[in-house]
């Protein structure tokens, strides 16, 4: 086998695989469109530090802006976090498609786990600034992207 067979062989192999590790539920997420993010302040607590966190924890402190007519996209953490709206008026469907309002001045808490899939959107005409605390275990994304429920397809 020559270099460039190998290296053709290499790369349809890898152009195959892609989809098969990458998994589908990437395809089928539901994007954002209108959201910013900032990181304030982020650190990491080593495992066995606090008796009370003994896996240890990601801490990160953000701010989001969602634009008027903006979706977070469905999605879920993989840890409970705690949000304050700033500014406007947040709209928070969760998995049963049942929309909840927080305005401003009001504390979100969203529990963890798949079960607790939800979307935030912005219908409001003023941008939606919302103060988020994240505590995520180690090596896990601040969120993991998923597909809308069946009930928000009708």
């Amino acid at each position: 086998m020559t270099f460039r067979t190998t290296a053709v062989t290499a790369f349809a192999a890898a152009a195959l695989l892609t989809p098969v590790l990458l998994g589908p539920a990437a395809a089928n997420a539901t994007p954002s469109t209108g959201v910013s993010a900032v990181t304030l302040a982020h650190t990491d607590i080593p495992a066995g530090l606090l008796p009370f966190i003994p896996q240890g924890a990601h801490v990160e402190v953000r701010e989001i802006t969602i634009a008027p007519g903006g979706t977070t996209g469905w999605h879920y953490h993989d840890a409970q976090i705690y949000g304050l709206v700033r500014q406007g008026t947040l709209t928070h469907p969760g998995a049963d498609c049942k929309p909840v309002v927080y305005r401003a001045g009001q504390i979100i808490e969203e529990p963890g786990g798949k079960a607790n899939t939800h979307e935030g959107t912005n219908l409001g005409t003023v941008p939606v600034i919302l103060d988020v605390l994240y505590l995520t275990p180690p090596g896990k994304p601040l969120s993991q992207d998923v597909p809308a429920p069946a009930c928000a397809e009708s």
